[in-house]
């Protein structure tokens, strides 16, 4: 199934929602994706003048692949601009993933300050590409598309500080406006940047994960190259604290990430 496909099936029915196989991680789904329709399971709870600002999530348990998920929904408070919501995952009676929200609407401010300016990268077209390989790579990474940029590949050894490049949905992808659910998916696609730290492949998951969108997002087609910089903040004791921010093309910022991982190498 395609990204669409499963966007349109939690928005048919969040209650039975059965993911394939082929956007495995691992004996996992991929995290990105469950985020993406968890938070499009919250978003119909929401008054659309309420933008989503901000998701906190706990990747509470591997979630199975082609074992149907139920996407629950807890408005916790509506206040006067800001909506918290609460979404859990649920498979086989237990949360597999814990999402809470914060959607608010515009106000009047005097506080305005430009964003964290793109970082110089090459041409997506001079970058390679990380390819899906059978058996080796995540299942899931059929279904995007990498451009190396910044930083050495996993398990080479030779990482530094930062990884990056260029990402986009990959596929047969449906040309309409890249929205905070694809923004998902697009963020959480990269490797964790500890990765490359390594000299031989381990075991590495995001245990927590927060996501903050700038709002009114950019206009980007879901057919367009986004550009992604990680920053390894610290790690340590088979922890690690990575900040990421995720560009559209022309340059300006979209989202803001922060992932504590866990490495198992």
């Amino acid at each position: 199934m395609q990204f669409c496909e499963l966007v349109a099936a939690v928005r048919n029915d969040p209650s039975a929602v059965t993911i394939p196989a082929d956007w495995g991680q691992g004996r996992a789904t991929f995290g990105g994706l469950m985020v993406a329709l968890q938070y499009e399971a919250m978003r119909t709870q929401i008054s659309p003048e309420r933008a989503l600002r901000s998701l906190s999530v706990s990747f509470v348990g591997p979630a199975e692949p082609d074992v149907p998920i139920s996407f629950e929904v807890q408005v916790l408070r509506e206040g006067k601009a800001v909506s918290q919501v609460l979404g859990r995952a649920l498979q086989n009676g237990q949360v597999v993933t814990l999402v809470q929200g914060s959607f608010g609407a515009p106000r009047e401010s005097a506080v305005k300050m430009h964003s964290v300016p793109a970082p110089d990268m090459k041409p997506v077209d001079e970058c390679p590409l990380l390819p899906y390989i059978k058996g080796i790579t995540p299942e899931f990474m059929r279904h995007l598309a990498m451009g190396w940029a910044v930083g050495a590949l996993p398990f080479t050894g030779k990482g530094g500080r930062e990884m990056g490049g260029w990402v986009r949905l990959a596929g047969e992808v449906k040309d309409e406006p890249l929205t905070e659910t694809h923004l998902l998916a697009l963020v959480d696609a990269w490797p964790p940047a500890l990765l490359p730290l390594l000299d031989k492949p381990a075991a590495g998951s995001t245990l927590t994960w927060t996501v903050e969108f700038v709002q009114p997002l950019a206009q980007v087609s879901t057919l367009e190259w986004c550009k992604y910089l990680a920053v390894i903040e610290h790690a340590q004791d088979g922890y690690g604290h990575v900040a990421a921010n995720l560009w559209s093309p022309a340059g300006e910022l979209i989202a803001i990430s922060r992932q504590t991982v866990a490495v198992f190498g």
